[in-house]
């Protein structure tokens, strides 16, 4: 028998529901597990093994006495540290909200509080996630269970982390530009960003709010769906929410008719634009599998997205230079200690130092960025430019999908980069999520699904894309491609692991 880490979300809930194993004896395994990886990794800014533990003697409990519960009771999950958590710290990866302890869930904790899910604790994350390396983190960046002198992505580069190193079975993230499906790719899980307002914005904290949407991880299909289904659904307390019911019983696991007379458009790429020649060669074996098992597989171009992200990168940051005007050191978060050594001079020199002080590089960049980009005279020339240009991808998107299905493609130019490697020039940065923006603009749903290992053994991911609210074609399709999904693991904790062209780690 595996070890109870190394189980799926539904098959240990299956187990917890039978009683063949106790939530509490699940939940200790990946408390252990926790214990033994996390030098390595280092997944978590919050660990909370005790409540952990008490969550599930309760749904333990609970089952004894003969309570119908839901099929993930019992089973833990963790959650990215931008997601409010009541009673517990959540820190957005920023010094200015490191000692922030919400009084309410979100609406999303909320619901798998309902579940009975025992919360492990809060994933490390780039600052407000602001990042696609976890690497802007206010407290240490987070390393990739495939090669800890890498990045595992980002922004949810602590919650991928988690799941490939069987910290958690499942975990939650958010996905701005890509901050769950990249990092799915660089740590060969699975990352869901949903619909636009399919999951609520209630409780998360507010990056760019017109792109902000929480997903999920997961290690297979069907876990993704079960999370995913729990988490979706409307919720009054945001205005964005939708109200369009889920599947009720929806077939998962159709995998003989799912890809037969499925239309699919291949985005095509090339090494020219930076792509690492493995990539390219993994999303044609998808294609050319997915053309074998009866799908009509066609090319297509998409020359609007060439511009998504300039457009992204105007939007995001004037809607950044909004949101994190809040944060000023009197009503919450970072506030400065002032003395006779110390002293201020007038209100404005406390503003500035207190969100000088607490704010890191990427922040403030993306602050003045922004501000720059609304102040009088460039609104037009680069936030309505950008706004527009946003529109007209969205219906470039929505003409492809009256042809197509879904659309297949790359989620990064390259797997997972070295720790240190781009964190001095954000132009390369920003240049990891080109694949992933589109469909953030347009408030589609794509999935990240792993297809197998580079050269240095390294996870390689490729994405689908589908029209609104078409998450369960997402999963039917990865599922019938399980046997294409990558089967490898991470290497177990060593003691001490260096390759060449990274920083070393000593554990």
């Amino acid at each position: 028998m595996s070890e109870l880490y190394e189980m799926s979300g539904l098959e240990l809930g299956r187990l917890i529901q039978s009683k063949e194993a106790s939530s509490e004896e699940v939940v200790q395994s990946f408390i252990e597990r926790v214990e033994k990886t996390e030098p390595q990794t280092k997944s978590f800014i919050t660990f909370c093994p005790e409540e952990a533990l008490i969550e599930a003697r309760q749904v333990d409990k609970l089952l004894l006495e003969g309570a119908e519960m839901h099929p993930l009771a019992g089973v833990p999950i963790a959650v990215k540290d931008n997601i409010s958590t009541r009673g517990v710290k959540t820190t957005c990866g920023s010094k200015i909200l490191q000692n922030y302890v919400p009084q309410y869930d979100s609406t999303a904790v909320a619901r798998l509080r309902e579940a009975k899910m025992p919360i492990l604790g809060k994933t490390n994350m780039d600052e407000f996630a602001m990042g696609s390396s976890t690497e802007n983190s206010a407290f240490f960046p987070t390393h990739n269970p495939w090669d800890i002198n890498r990045v595992p992505g980002g922004s949810s580069g602590g919650s991928a982390s988690a799941v490939a190193m069987r910290q958690a079975p499942m975990a939650l993230g958010s996905d701005t530009g890509g901050s769950v499906r990249q990092p799915a790719s660089f740590c060969g899980v699975q990352g869901l960003r949903p619909t636009y307002g399919r999951v609520s914005r209630y409780g998360l904290v507010a990056f760019a709010s017109s792109l902000d949407q929480i997903g999920t991880f997961a290690r297979d299909s069907l876990d993704s769906w079960a999370l995913f289904s729990l988490i979706a659904g409307h919720d009054r307390r945001d205005s964005t929410s939708l109200n369009t019911p889920l599947p009720e019983e929806p077939d998962i696991l159709n995998k003989e008719t799912v890809l037969q007379g499925l239309r699919v458009g291949v985005i095509e790429v090339s090494t020219a634009d930076g792509f690492q020649t493995t990539v390219i060669d993994k999303n044609r074996e998808i294609a050319d599998y997915m053309a074998a098992k009866g799908s009509n597989v066609e090319n297509v171009k998409l020359p609007l997205t060439d511009y998504a992200l300039s457009a992204y990168y105007i939007i995001n940051p004037a809607e950044v230079s909004s949101n994190l005007g809040r944060y000023d050191g009197i009503r919450y978060g970072y506030s400065l200690e002032v003395d006779d050594d110390n002293p201020l001079n007038g209100i404005k020199d406390y503003f500035s130092r207190v969100r000088g002080e607490g704010f890191g590089e990427e922040a403030k960049r993306r602050i003045m960025l922004g501000t720059y980009a609304l102040s009088a005279g460039y609104y037009d020339a680069y936030y309505l430019q950008a706004i527009k240009v946003r529109t007209l991808i969205k219906q470039e998107l929505e003409e492809a999908f009256q042809k197509y299905d879904l659309l297949l493609g790359p989620i990064t130019p390259t797997p997972a980069f070295f720790l240190g490697e781009k964190s001095k020039d954000p132009l390369q940065m920003y240049l990891s999520d080109v694949c992933t923006i589109s469909a953030a603009l347009a408030g589609y749903p794509a999935l990240s699904f792993p297809c197998g290992l580079s050269d240095e053994r390294l996870p390689l991911g490729i994405q689908f894309t589908a029209p609104p609210l078409q998450e369960l074609l997402l999963f039917q399709v990865a599922n019938a491609l399980g046997e294409k999904e990558l089967q490898d693991k991470p290497p177990e904790p060593a003691v001490k692991r260096q390759q060449g062209g990274g920083v070393g780690s000593e554990l």
